[in-house]
């Protein structure tokens, strides 16, 4: 199965099929061989089936061209100096893999079939230089056929396949989307086996991350927020029917998220290091809501399914799951006119995951497991004075006191970008004081006292007003003794 390339690297491919070589000039320059100019004229600008027959006659011969053997160099190698002629070699080498796959076949009888294209990766620093990006085009195809054969996957290809994910990583973090769309596709096609994915999740800083990036200006977030849940401000109007939030298109979207839901399907090795490291439940939840097409939803809950599937995900991802409001969007979406058959059926499967770890829920646990993700917001609890009188002390006490300092923690953070959550944290900090007085010290050797002092000049009124009322409790148990 070949590559379909997108638009733009399909039109430069046509560009240089057009563009006129002086290939005799090439040969008095000792560019490339006489030899060399009979193969690339007997397959250059001929009808398909007339191609593959000239290459299956002598397909040692043009495994020779492209990676040199015995008789000389690669055809690529001898012709460094004429990019020209590289481009052209390129675009022509694609073809031939794809139209003539027993030359694919032949090209991993070479020891290393590699070896000619992987340094033209590196061609240029400039991302819209031809070459890297043919080059890239012609690798993928050519390792798409050796994940098809597994006969022909070789150390050599696992090598290969972090070199390729490197360079296309330059392209998803550039600012063209057509450049970004290029990469992604690469990267959907290459994704079919379990060890390409193993491969990309390593490189994950520089293969996933800008991926990620790219969901978060869609979502209307960006990288640096502090934010878990979104307060609402993007909506499904803000976007067109070609664009989303960030200027990010809907095709690239749909790719971003395929190649995610390709990735998923490690769930158990990815799941909890790509939310502890992207928050990426509380995306997903979020374009869950601004989801415009029934493909987009598709994959976000095919992806969101795979991950909290891994029965050693659920402990960890249930709980979060539920704190960033996803079964309320889960509920929303079957109001909804949706007609997909995989789509029903993941909605239903997610659906019933959560509403069976909800229901075996109580109220402690909930806020236990919400402290726990590292975020908070004014869920029920925070302002419920019955759970505080039933659940004070044991708040403090459970865990060997886990919870107070996982809330210290908390406290200890900026939130530039989300004072909310330190509201809360002096909201609850306020009730522990009130409901167990007598354990005050503990939460003072966590230094939550001197921190909450700290935030009643906060700029944020919200976070004023809670700390204060946090140090009046202490201030009032400290005057009745």
């Amino acid at each position: 199965m070949s590559l379909d390339p997108p638009t733009y690297l399909n039109s430069l491919q046509n560009n240089i099929r057009a563009r006129p070589i002086p290939w005799e000039g090439a040969v008095r320059a000792g560019t490339i061989t006489d030899s060399d100019l009979k193969r690339i004229k007997a397959v250059d600008k001929v009808r398909k089936d007339q191609r593959r027959q000239t290459v299956e006659a002598a397909t040692e011969a043009y495994k020779s061209l492209l990676l040199g053997g015995n008789q000389g160099k690669s055809v690529l190698e001898s012709a460094a100096k004429r990019a020209d002629v590289i481009q052209y070699m390129l675009v022509l080498a694609s073809d031939l893999i794809n139209d003539v796959p027993s030359l694919a076949s032949e090209l991993f009888q070479h020891a290393n079939p590699y070896k000619p294209f992987l340094p033209l990766l590196s061609h240029s620093t400039n991302p819209e230089d031809p070459i890297p990006l043919l080059t890239s085009s012609f690798l993928a195809n050519l390792i798409i056929s050796a994940q098809t054969d597994t006969s022909k996957s070789n150390p050599q290809t696992n090598d290969a396949l972090p070199k390729l994910y490197s360079y296309l990583a330059t392209l998803t973090k550039s600012q063209d989307s057509g450049l970004q769309d290029i990469a992604v596709q690469e990267y959907s096609a290459l994704l079919r086996t379990k060890k390409a994915r193993e491969l990309f999740w390593k490189q994950r800083q520089d293969t996933l991350n800008p991926l990620v990036d790219i969901l978060r200006a869609a979502a209307g977030a960006g990288r640096d927020s502090d934010s878990t849940t979104w307060s609402g401000g993007a909506s499904i109007r803000s976007a067109t029917e070609a664009r989303l939030n960030g200027g990010v298109g809907l095709q690239l979207l749909y790719h971003v998220l395929l190649a995610i839901w390709q990735l998923s399907f490690e769930g158990s090795l990815i799941g909890k290091d790509l939310e502890k490291e992207q928050e990426i439940l509380a995306l997903y939840t979020q374009l869950l809501r601004l989801s415009p097409k029934e493909k987009t939803t598709r994959l976000l809950l095919s992806t969101l399914l795979n991950l909290l599937n891994p029965s050693a995900n659920r402990s960890t991802l249930l709980p979060i799951a539920t704190t960033v409001r996803l079964p309320a969007i889960l509920s929303n979406l079957k109001t909804r006119h949706l007609t997909d058959p995989d789509l029903l059926e993941d909605l239903s499967a997610l659906t019933t995951m959560l509403s069976d770890y909800t229901s075996s829920q109580t109220t402690f646990d909930e806020y236990a497991s919400e402290i726990l993700t590292g975020r908070l917001r004014w869920s029920p609890p925070h302002r419920d004075a019955n759970f505080w009188r039933e659940n004070a002390r044991r708040i403090l006490d459970e865990n060997q006191g886990e919870l107070p300092k996982k809330l210290g923690e908390i406290l200890s953070k900026k939130w530039e970008d989300e004072k909310q959550v330190l509201a809360v944290a002096c909201n609850d900090v306020a009730w522990l004081v009130k409901e167990a007085p007598e354990k005050r010290g503990q939460l003072e050797k966590l230094g939550v006292k001197g921190r909450v002092m700290e935030l009643m000049a906060d700029e944020n009124e919200g976070v004023r007003w809670e700390s204060l009322k946090a140090v009046a409790e202490w201030l009032r148990y400290s005057f009745e003794e």
